[in-house]
């Protein structure tokens, strides 16, 4: 059998957003504990063959915190996807950020 070679580009071009960087977005998203909200909230990735750079699930009593590090995205694309999640029956809470800003924890901090 021969091995098959792939030639994936690092970052995807977003039709929408032509000229745009790309950026490191990050994920909190409060949902739900249900056996398919992980998968669920991957699969939106998945649809546009974007594999996450870091996934981190934390369990505390009904609820899930996930935390999903995306590299190769534009910030328009990184918006859209979030909406998308934002609209699972599941989902209470999503909060989209860039690496190139501040946290929304850090500032809910500074604001008090």
């Amino acid at each position: 059998m021969h091995a098959v070679e792939t030639n994936h580009p690092a970052t995807r071009v977003d039709a929408w957003a032509v000229n745009s960087d790309h950026c490191q977005a990050h994920y909190q998203i409060v949902a739900e504990a249900e056996p398919d909200v992980v998968c669920r909230v991957l699969n939106y990735f998945a649809l546009q063959f974007l594999t996450p750079q870091q996934v981190t699930v934390n369990r505390e009593e009904d609820l899930l915190n996930i935390g999903i590090v995306m590299d190769g995205l534009s910030w328009h694309r990184a918006q859209v996807i979030g909406e998308k999640i934002r609209n699972l029956i599941s989902v209470c809470t999503l909060d989209v950020w860039s690496a190139d800003s501040v946290a929304p924890q850090a500032v809910m901090t500074v604001a008090q």
